[in-house]
């Protein structure tokens, strides 16, 4: 299965299918299905492109777009890949007032990404997040576990070199 969707070329493989259609036929007929379908799903290919949604929506028969308001709802949820390193710049009000708009604007001209969206890469993802809780180090970024604090921009191209 391929499509070119935007700049998102989905190539998913039969193995990849193979392995969702088996989870799928667990839940075809139980209540409440549709989340932990999405879940293995996103777990498989890693985000859920259109064509994996159209699997879901025909394994549970369920309209597409149910398929589709869950996907876009729930925050756990992606539809374009994931950098392999996630960049998240807090945006809560500690951090916001002291900087994050600009610390956002820097790693995106950078990376030539807006947030929420995946170099070409495929080697940063950004995204803009509320309140990661350590507004006391503000402004904060992580990226995957790691964590940047007391930001002011110049730290920028450092901290990315290290991956």
């Amino acid at each position: 299965m391929s499509s070119k969707c935007g700049t998102v070329h989905f190539v998913g493989t039969q193995a990849q299918e193979e392995q969702l259609k088996e989870y799928i036929k667990q839940y075809e007929n139980a209540e409440g299905a549709l989340i932990p379908v999405m879940q293995k799903a996103q777990a498989i290919y890693g985000y859920l492109p259109i064509e994996v949604q159209s699997l879901i929506s025909d394994g549970l028969k369920i309209p597409l777009a149910e398929v589709y308001g869950v996907a876009t709802f729930y925050a756990q949820f992606t539809l374009v890949p994931l950098g392999k390193h996630k960049i998240s710049v807090c945006m809560g009000t500690a951090c916001y007032v002291r900087g994050a708009g600009n610390i956002l604007d820097k790693l995106s001209d950078r990376l030539k990404v807006q947030a929420g969206e995946t170099t070409e890469d495929g080697k940063f993802s950004l995204d803009a997040v509320r309140c990661i809780g350590a507004c006391s180090l503000a402004p904060v970024i992580t990226i995957g576990d790691d964590v940047y604090a007391r930001l002011t921009g110049d730290e920028i191209d450092d901290i990315l070199a290290k991956y």
